[in-house]
């Protein structure tokens, strides 16, 4: 079994110390998540792992020719080639192999022995490439692309003419296509839709390697690990189940080092009385010192910053009537790009409608005309009677004032009155002490989405309009602002490729995609069934990639209708099996009825159970049937894979 084992990590930028004796061990079956406050670390010790960053001291022993890949969160410079290209780049290291044999090729021409030897080791080269995958590449690289969102046209466009989030596309493709037996991934779920998303995991749980990965999607997490190290104070700490798991045992923890913080501070509170109290009588002069000593030797108990309650509600909501938004007739193009056309619907009070489909769709654009920042389209957008909205942008930054402190920021957008309350708000919002003085312009990208949240909160409404509002925020931040919108007792729209936000908040689903706008009632595992179905959601598996180009290759449309037929079928066996065991229970309850003796005495009785118990036996005889005609043709297909 390949290992890789970290041990001793330290690093240190000045007097920070980062990392002090971190260490893990990872096999080829590790599923780990690597989690932490923002600013921690954890992005630096993966580049610590990959070589990136050189550590004041650390080390590393790896299985014999074990590779190692790793995704970093930012900073991906792309090669001057097309996509195709770039991704092919994940093949460089077969470079070395192919470099040899055509050295050797040059010999095998000369004759002699040394041609002749030339010639196996050329055989041999050619069975290492054959059984590596090298000549099936063109296949594999397509399949990831398109898994990823790229078309086949996109395949041979520049890929510095992408944006910044479909080049992290690509990058991602390039790992993947690494192959490596450790995979470390910094955030790839940043810029993916919800279809690449649910391919990435799919993919992912094929893979046959080592996996450790940072993210804040939650759902992404739960889906993905059954272990977690987390990074606190320089330190590693390991703990079994998915993400959600190690949220419930470390609340229990937090809990009680809140006990003994809390504990700590009233010792502390009265050692400083003493010594402020004693501090001028000669006769208490040693007590006063040996207290001093003992504060200064005092390590403060410290509650992890990404684990820190992020706790707000917002303001109660003005009246508004039923019908809160109506979209009638909707046109707006971009130049020759339509994006709606003849697009109409209705929001009633108290929905909960998540916007989400593919990058580039229209997500924003919509919510955009819905606030009142885009006016440039044809057709009907009209609030209903007393509808107040309340818009949290995408781009953060064009909605703040970079000049103006954090306070001043707050304060601005406060009535007169509120003014008093908003350095406690802005502590809510986890802006403390000299927090608040910060310049906005310095802030991260998680600060400023918490600021413009906060803002919102300062004006009541009853319809709020979120485009992406989890993005840049760490999973406690989007645990605490889900119960908020939860409670709120308005409307909401919200944009979001959060997969977990989704599944826990939304009562309807608009989804948009090149065939146009889709509404989906019911929760988020309806939605993704349809979608399955729909859009070819497909799962693949690393071994069994469908061919892309090449002799008798499908092509991506029809391995998108047999992998859309594969997930269908999987989804009726599934639920043809859970009926069988809800009929098969009902029939062991006529069983245990017919067996009773009171039921003897009445003829009638028996006959209803006797009839009750035939027309079930018909029904479980039907639905297994079904069952094995569904479960032959999903073999058989599967089949087609190998």
């Amino acid at each position: 079994m390949r290992t890789l084992q970290i041990q001793n990590v330290s690093l240190s930028f000045g007097d920070r110390e980062i990392l002090k004796d971190a260490g893990f061990t990872m096999s080829e079956k590790t599923r780990a998540a690597l989690a932490g406050a923002n600013g921690c670390g954890k992005s630096t010790l993966l580049k610590v792992i990959s070589g990136d960053i050189k550590a004041d001291s650390a080390s590393l022993s790896i299985t014999k020719n074990a590779r190692i890949s790793y995704l970093p969160q930012s900073g991906i410079v792309l090669p001057d080639s097309t996509v195709y290209e770039a991704a092919e780049e994940g093949y460089r290291r077969f470079d070395p192999m192919l470099s040899e044999m055509r050295t050797l090729e040059d010999e095998a021409s000369s004759g002699g022995d040394k041609a002749l030897k030339a010639a196996e080791r050329i055989a041999e080269i050619h069975d290492e490439l054959s059984s590596s995958g090298y000549y099936d590449r063109k296949s594999r690289i397509g399949s990831i692309l398109f898994g990823l969102g790229f078309s086949e046209s996109d395949l041979e466009r520049s890929a510095r003419t992408f944006s910044g989030g479909y080049q992290m596309r690509i990058a991602l493709a390039r790992i993947l296509v690494e192959d490596p037996d450790f995979l470390f991934l910094d955030e790839p779920t940043n810029y993916l839709d919800i279809e690449a998303m649910i391919w990435l995991e799919e993919y992912l749980r094929a893979f046959d390697g080592g996996l450790m990965v940072v993210s804040h999607d939650q759902g992404f997490l739960d889906d993905m690990v059954n272990e977690v190290y987390e990074l606190f104070s320089g330190h590693l700490t390991r703990y079994s189940g998915n993400y959600t798991e190690y949220l419930r045992r470390r609340e229990e923890e937090i809990k009680e080092l809140e006990k003994r913080a809390r504990k700590q501070q009233e010792e502390i509170e009265k050692t400083e009385d003493f010594i402020e109290r004693f501090r001028y009588k000669a006769t208490k002069s040693k007590q006063v010192q040996s207290r001093i000593k003992a504060l200064d030797k005092i390590d403060l108990i410290e509650i992890p910053a990404h684990l820190r309650k992020l706790s707000f509600t917002f303001p109660p909501s003005p009246h508004s009537g039923n019908d809160v938004l109506t979209v009638e007739n909707l046109h707006k193009a971009y130049g020759s790009n339509t994006i709606y056309n003849g697009f109409s619907f209705l929001v009633r009070k108290g929905e909960r409608l998540a916007i989400t489909g593919r990058n580039g769709a229209g997500k924003s654009t919509l919510l955009r005309i819905i606030a009142g920042e885009d006016s440039d389209y044809s057709g009907t957008v009209r609030d209903g009677a007393g509808v107040k909205k309340a818009y949290f942008a995408q781009d953060t930054e064009n909605y703040l004032t970079p000049s103006n402190t954090v306070l001043e920021e707050a304060e601005s957008e406060a009535d007169t009155k509120d003014i008093p309350g908003v350095r406690n708000l802005l502590g809510s919002f986890l802006f403390s002490d000299d927090d608040v003085f910060k310049k906005v312009e310095v802030l991260s990208g998680g600060e400023k989405s918490r600021l413009q949240l906060l803002k919102i909160l300062l004006h009541p409404s009853n319809l709020l309009l979120l485009d992406e509002p989890t993005n840049h925020l760490d999973i406690n931040a989007k645990d605490m602002l889900l119960e908020a919108i939860k409670s709120y007792g308005g409307t909401v729209i919200f944009v979001s490729h959060d997969r977990h936000f989704i599944r826990n908040l939304a009562t309807r689903i608009l989804y948009l995609s090149e065939d146009g706008p889709e509404f989906f009632d019911g929760d988020y595992e309806y939605f993704e069934y349809k979608i399955a179905e729909k859009e070819a959601m497909f799962q693949i598996k690393q071994e069994k990639a469908p061919e892309v180009k090449g002799q008798g290759a499908l092509s991506h449309e029809e391995s998108k209708q047999r992998r859309n037929r594969i997930k269908a079928l999987e989804r009726e066996v599934e639920k043809l099996s859970q009926e069988l065991d809800s009929l098969n229970s009902e029939m062991a309850g006529i069983d245990e009825d017919i067996s009773k003796p009171e039921n003897y005495s009445v003829s009638s009785k028996i006959s209803s159970l006797m009839d009750a118990k035939n027309a079930l036996e018909k029904r479980i005889g039907e639905k297994e049937d079904e069952w094995l005609m569904k479960s032959a043709e999903l073999e058989e297909m599967n089949g087609t894979d190998n």
